[in-house]
């Protein structure tokens, strides 16, 4: 079993010491900052299992540094114990008032009572504890979400409780010698796991509940499982009939290659969206599925893990659907896995049709004939799926079916203990070119980096991740990528390409992106018949790198800028559109495999989602569309509609609130000054390139592009 990951304020105290010995003893994996040399951002961009804030010297309000910040972050998501002074930070965090005890005891024992809940599970009355404050919380200013848990003979407050959370405080030093049952009390706050006292209930209740007096959990969720499945058969609309008849409709979402995308990098992440667990209770019940999958998207994610069951891990299948929808159809997205407990085709049906690149097959929870149908009939429906092992027997079951993807769970699902050396042992098993990862209780960058070394491509991250209050600095700091990455160059566009040999001077001078012109009686625009001829010529003298370089994460469109920018296949042919029909656009984007799509008249926004490749979509200065995330790839501001040279007022551009492309009038004369405006990431040219006949101009081209690139 993992030992629980415990964060220790020190509140420079002598027996802070004697604390993490108790709770290293008791088997805690315990860190330890100074009250006042850790920042809140710096704590939470790790993950705890619990906060234990130290005894020390003075008042809590004045002396207690980051302790009583700490609380009131932490309370309601782990268990929280404070211990002397510790409990004083408790008492104040919560609006009491800490004041003089009546008595000075310094080194000390009295006998206090207790209401034996929480803590005091089973711990006898009358003990003798050793006091070293002379400080208490006061009865007059206990605040009503607090109660008294225990008191000395004198009725001064030795202890409190939250009424809700899982936050324990006791006025004396249970780790000191002098007190008695201290470890048993210490040992009782270390079997807390949740961060409500509703919560903690529901796990002792999960545990102790068996089926039929037998059963594990896992049992107990497949038995449920063969219930839910029925149910949803017997539904109108969703018998296994209606589901293979949308499915021989194409009522499906373009798949990306599960596989492919893991192995685009190393470590690849997979981020999971996990509101409760069965051993955990509830860990952000209240968490949205696609806004959390669009954090996950711009951190850097390689797979988005949406667990689909209500009853124990509280997801839905409307979570899956709904984070498919939120990402989009571009080619960069993470791919998306259904986490659920797989039995039947019908489940894998259900995670086509709702969006899913991916699905799990738990290995212990199948036969082989189970397991060997299963596997290949998601890959009858495109889906390669991951396998989960826990042994080498299962292992054995997995490489025998031929899984490319092969997850190694550290949590034994019949017991829900965790191991993490399991995909350690396991590791060496794997055949060359199978795809391994470790799954369950990865939360710091040194047990990445260990799996790294023993030949794990891939991690999927949960629980670590939900409680995680910046989930891009915890991917960061996760996967080592602080400070990895600089700001990129400006993106160039050279638009209004109309023949090979400017395309190919473009391509050699380092353009990313080349814009052919699909509108209408426009001067500039090209036939599908010259349009393949420019791209033939442009891909084929084009090298392609399929060592993919990392991209630097962050806001939604500077996410793409990023990845045009780091694009091995640069540069992108982009076709333009005016006014066209989707089934217009649809179709010649199908015929010269177009690499994105450029917008450019009154074409609603929520087309960017329809098509199989990043959109590029045109909009005015001031129109409130242009920032909405989670369709267009690219803002492009434009003066007008194209060719008219009006310049766009950068006085607006620099009041925007994210990045954008500009075009219209931009020369070699004034693109320096354009690309120094506040929020531009990239400028697009089509009479900055020509010369005074309207012709595009090889010359003109080269220097333009090294213009941009020599922007600093």
């Amino acid at each position: 079993m993992s030992k629980p990951k415990v964060v220790l304020i020190d509140n420079y105290d002598s027996f802070s010491y004697n604390v993490v010995q108790y709770l290293s003893n008791l088997g805690a994996d315990v860190t330890v900052y100074r009250n006042d040399v850790v920042t809140l951002e710096q704590l939470t961009a790790q993950a705890w299992d619990k906060l234990v804030i130290s005894p020390g010297p003075g008042h809590p309000e004045t002396d207690g540094g980051i302790s009583r910040e700490a609380i009131q972050y932490y309370a309601g998501k782990i268990p929280v114990l404070g211990v002397c002074m510790g409990e004083q930070c408790i008492f104040t965090a919560f609006g009491g008032k800490v004041d003089f005890a009546g008595e000075i005891v310094h080194g000390k024992t009295s006998l206090i009572t207790h209401d034996g809940k929480g803590i005091y599970h089973n711990v006898p009355q009358d003990i003798a504890v050793t006091r070293y404050h002379s400080l208490a919380g006061t009865h007059s200013t206990l605040p009503d979400i607090l109660e008294v848990t225990s008191r000395t003979e004198s009725g001064v407050i030795m202890g409190v409780r939250h009424k809700e959370f899982t936050v324990e405080g006791v006025q004396y030093h249970p780790e000191s010698i002098l007190s008695e049952h201290g470890k048993l009390i210490i040992k009782n706050f270390l079997e807390l796991s949740a961060g409500t006292w509703e919560e903690e209930e529901l796990i002792k209740k999960t545990w102790a509940t068996k089926i039929g007096g037998s059963g594990t959990i896992l049992d107990q969720i497949h038995k449920q499982k063969l219930l839910d499945i029925a149910e949803a058969k017997a539904t109108p609309g969703l018998s296994p009939k209606d589901l293979q008849t949308n499915l021989s409709l194409s009522l499906v979402h373009p798949l990306i290659d599960f596989a492919a995308r893991l192995r685009m990098v190393k470590p690849a992440l997979m981020a999971e969206i996990k509101r409760a667990s069965p051993s955990k209770g509830n860990i952000s019940i209240d968490a949205s599925a696609p806004i959390l999958a669009l954090e996950y998207a711009v951190a850097g994610a390689s797979v988005i893990s949406v667990l689909t069951e209500p009853r124990w891990f509280k997801g839905t299948l409307a979570d899956l659907a709904a984070v498919r929808q939120a990402l989009g159809n571009s080619l960069d997205r993470p791919a998306i896995l259904r986490k659920d407990f797989i039995i039947d085709r019908y489940q894998v049906m259900e995670a086509r049709l709702f969006g899913a690149d991916s699905l799990l097959l738990i290995v212990s929870m199948l036969n082989d004939t189970q397991l060997c149908d299963l596997y290949e009939y998601s890959k009858t429906l495109g889906m390669e799926p991951l396998v989960e092992v826990n042994s080498a027997d299962e292992m054995t079951r997995a490489i025998k079916i031929g899984a490319k993807v092969i997850g190694v769970n550290n949590r034994d699902l019949h017991s829900f203990t965790v191991d993490m050396s399991v995909t350690s042992r396991l590791a060496d098993m794997v055949p060359e070119g199978t795809i391994l990862c470790a799954l369950s209780g990865i939360s710091t960058h040194e047990q990445v980096e260990k799996y790294v070394r023993e030949g794990i491509h891939a991690i999927l991250v949960g629980e670590a991740l939900m409680r995680s209050c910046d989930k891009k600095l915890f991917i960061d700091t996760l996967l080592g990528r602080t400070n990895q990455f600089t700001k990129n160059k400006p993106i160039v566009k050279i638009c209004g390409i109309r023949s090979p040999e400017a395309a190919v001077a473009a391509a050699e001078a380092g353009a990313d992106l080349l814009g052919l012109i699909f509108a209408r009686d426009r001067r500039r625009s090209v036939t599908i018949e010259n349009a393949c001829e420019i791209i033939r010529a442009v891909r084929s003298m084009c090298r392609i790198n399929r060592n993919r370089i990392p991209i630097n994460h962050g806001d939604w469109f500077d996410h793409y800028f990023d990845v045009i920018k780091r694009n091995p296949h640069r540069p992108s042919i982009v076709g333009v559109f005016q006014d066209h029909t989707y089934d217009d656009i649809f179709r010649i984007s199908k015929i010269l495999r177009l690499d994105a799509i450029q917008l450019h008249g009154n074409e609603p926004v929520e087309w960017a989602r329809l098509f199989c490749v990043p959109v590029i979509k045109v909009f005015s200065i001031n129109d409130p569309q242009a920032g909405i995330k989670g369709y267009h790839a690219v803002t492009l501001i434009d003066s007008g509609r194209g060719g008219t040279g009006e310049r766009v007022d950068l006085a607006q551009v620099a009041k925007l609130k994210h990045s954008v492309m500009i075009a219209g009038g931009i020369t070699l004369d004034n693109v320096e000054e354009v690309l120094k405006c506040p929020n531009v990431r990239g400028v697009d040219t089509a009479g900055g390139v020509e010369d005074e006949h309207g012709n595009q101009d090889i010359d003109k081209i080269r220097k333009f592009v090294e213009a941009v690139d020599n922007v600093v």
